[in-house]
């Protein structure tokens, strides 16, 4: 597995155990345990993907690729870009 999503993966983890501690009922703690890590895993592989500075790199990236070199890059419409893919994600996946 990646270094990256493990350390995702631990981080949900930590935040699922954290959900689950208070429960009594063990069937209603690994109920709530499963529910928090599935949702907590999600959320930050998404908030990953929309990382301005990686995001925004891409963009630039993009712009200086051979078949755009001739361009000049606008950094405004870099920005706008990036917003605009932003709250895509964001909808998409009801994160806040």
């Amino acid at each position: 597995m990646n270094e990256q999503i493990k350390l995702l993966a631990e981080q949900a983890k930590k935040y699922a155990l954290a959900a689950m501690i208070k429960i009594t009922d063990k069937e209603q703690a690994l109920k709530a345990y499963s529910e928090s890590y599935d949702t907590k895993f999600a959320e930050l592989i998404v908030r990953k993907c929309i990382n301005r500075e990686e995001l925004l790199g891409a963009i630039a990236r993009g712009w200086c690729s051979e078949k755009n070199s001739h361009k000049t890059m606008d950094p405004d419409l870099a920005l706008a870009i990036f917003d605009e893919v932003e709250q895509q994600i964001k909808q998409q996946f009801v994160i806040k």
